[in-house]
């Protein structure tokens, strides 16, 4: 089969008995029918259970601190540019 998008032949994947399609390519996903709903249905069923969601919860938190750390050190200061006369007449 190939990619919709830029038309690479797609490889197949397993995870978890669900067959998906991806591109090398350009990296897309695709799905046949049913795939996604299998997809949800699993992910409704793990996180029906508390302990799940507490521990999903804690791992990517954590991620996510440690990403806005990273980014606040490569943040630029911000520079005001010089103002003109419209912005004495108009609040930009």
């Amino acid at each position: 089969m190939k990619c919709p998008s830029c038309n690479e032949t797609l490889l197949m994947s397993d995870k978890n008995g669900i067959e998906i399609d991806y591109c090398p390519n350009c990296r897309g996903i695709w799905l046949d029918r049913g795939e996604l709903d299998k997809i949800i249905e699993r992910s409704a069923t793990h996180y029906s259970s508390k302990d799940n969601y507490g521990k999903d919860q804690e791992r990517y938190s954590q991620r996510d601190q440690e990403y806005q750390q990273r980014s606040q050190e490569y943040q630029k200061p911000y520079h005001k540019k010089k103002g003109s006369f419209l912005g004495d007449i108009f609040d930009f």
